[in-house]
């Protein structure tokens, strides 16, 4: 290997190394704003829902794709929302191409012989998927706020009555709650994708929203004002994530966002990797085009101070980490072999102290959001290292599957928004096997991640001739994480 490419390659590493380092630290930076926050006891104006005179008109919409395993609980659910039946209004937006469409039709015509207000609304095709059918549903939508579930949510009865009120200050455009998760337990996957979306919900929300920050509606469990909707400009399908395209344009418009951290939504995760694998995909590449769509209009906007766009920077790179997290993975070995041949580039590796740093700050940070959920027992404090460490390692076998997804949104390389499949799978007695709408086919990407477990293979054994051992835990991880989603991928199948 010549100087000049192992420079490049140092460079290159360092470079994304760094960016990791500035992430950790924004998340450090929301963690103190967290820990903040919960020792405040705001109080803000509200509805009072006991006076009808103040009780604002509501519509909720359900936006479903061919939902066969969940449409009958999902329609359950939502016709015990405790509400004035006279101010609530229910729009099935169904765009199925299947035939859970007979079902959804005779189990609507049902509840409306029990007095609810709720219409089944079909669309002739699918233009603009999700964000299509929820402007169409608007459009005719009688409430002035609106809120949205998708068909594996379970909203308390009292859900409303917990969110609507905030919207007595005219300023909040959004009402938004945490996720639960009912399957929480089923799996390995289930409680790594249960780990980082309790970070989310707790750190990173309320880090952001405690400070003014932007936040963003999470697509679903949440409820918007509809002039908030259509002052920002309506949803719009240039993206595979319309929550946070429309959440960015309309806090550059003033509107305030209320995130809601004790009122959970309950929900079901994807039970299966191939159902993981097009959430993952949808949700990178959704960051990545709106990083391309509204950072410009962020870094330019006259009217949220520094912190703030620094913030929303940060949080529209989120998912480009992956970008760097495969960077510095695949660059890992020949560094390793760099170190071992220049012997007075030995400074160099210093650089690598920001991975590690990096590591713990993060460690710290899950820590206090896994606690607030799950407790501070010595017994969670030991499952919290263990899941940490296997979520950390997960992560990494996604970070090729991810990273083509952040290039293509970085690239603008237009894509269909394909649908998570839903199972109505509530404990582990239940089976996913069998589940029509999943796909057999193999994830081209899988070649490359076997590929890749036997590449950290390889670095963990250079590590014996070279006598150095300081990447062989990392590449010990690499090689269990690529090894967890191939093997998952081949032997998960329906």
């Amino acid at each position: 290997m010549g100087l000049a490419i192992a420079y490049i390659i140092i460079a290159i590493y360092s470079t994304a190394l760094l960016l990791i380092f500035f992430y950790s630290l924004a998340q450090l930076n929301l963690l103190i704003n967290y820990l903040g926050y919960k020792k405040r006891n705001e109080e803000a104006p509200k509805f009072n829902l006991l006076d009808p005179k103040e009780i604002p008109y509501v519509t909720i919409q359900l936006p479903i794709y061919n939902e066969e395993y969940v449409m009958e609980r999902l329609l359950d659910n939502i016709a015990k929302i405790e509400y004035p039946k006279s101010k609530l209004e229910i729009q099935v937006l169904d765009d199925s191409t299947d035939d859970s469409v007979i079902e959804t039709a005779r189990r609507v015509a049902e509840l409306q012989e029990t007095g609810l207000d709720i219409q089944h609304i079909r669309r002739e095709n699918r233009k603009g998927f999700k964000a299509g059918a929820l402007k169409e549903g608007l459009e005719i939508a009688k409430g002035d706020f609106i809120a949205i579930f998708d068909a594996d949510f379970l909203p308390e009865a009292d859900w409303l009555k917990k969110t609507v009120p905030y919207f007595k200050d005219e300023e909040i455009g959004v009402v938004q709650t945490r996720w639960g998760h009912i399957n929480r337990d089923y799996s390995t996957l289930t409680r790594i994708q249960a780990f980082a979306l309790d970070a989310h919900f707790t750190l990173e929300q309320v880090g952001r929203n405690s400070k003014g920050h932007f936040i963003n509606f999470n697509g679903t469990a949440g409820i918007w004002r509809k002039d908030c909707i259509l002052d920002a400009g309506n949803w719009e399908g240039d993206t595979l994530t319309e929550d946070l395209d429309l959440s960015y344009r309309a806090q550059l418009k003033n509107w305030k966002f209320k995130y809601l951290e004790d009122v959970e939504t309950p929900a079901e995760l994807p039970v299966v990797i191939s159902a993981a694998r097009s959430q993952q995909f949808r949700w990178n590449k959704g960051g990545a085009e709106n990083f391309r769509k509204t950072v410009l209009s962020v870094i330019t906007a006259k009217n949220i101070p520094f912190k703030t766009k620094f913030h929303g920077v940060m949080h529209l790179l989120n998912s480009s980490m992956f970008l760097c997290v495969f960077t510095v993975a695949l660059l890992s070995i020949p560094m390793l072999y760099i170190k071992n041949t220049y012997g007075h580039l030995g400074w160099v590796f210093e650089v690598t102290s920001f991975f590690i740093l990096s590591t713990i700050i993060l460690f710290v940070c899950y820590w206090f959001t896994y606690k607030s959920i799950q407790g501070s027992s010595f017994d969670n404090f030991v499952d919290y290292i263990k899941l940490f460490f296997t979520f950390f390692s997960v992560a990494l076998g996604f970070s090729l599957h991810n990273t083509v997804a952040v290039l293509e949104g970085h690239l603008g390389k237009r894509s269909e928004f394909v649908r998570t499949p839903k199972f109505n799978i509530n404990s582990i007695k239940d089976t996913w096997k069998g589940n029509k709408y999943l796909t057999n086919k193999l994830s081209p990407n899988m070649i490359l991640e076997f590929a890749l477990m036997i590449y950290f293979l390889f670095g963990m054994y250079s590590a014996i001739p070279l006598n150095d051992y300081g990447l062989f835990p990392f590449h010990l991880m690499l090689f269990l994480g690529f090894g967890f989603v191939f093997f998952k991928s081949l032997t998960s199948k329906a």
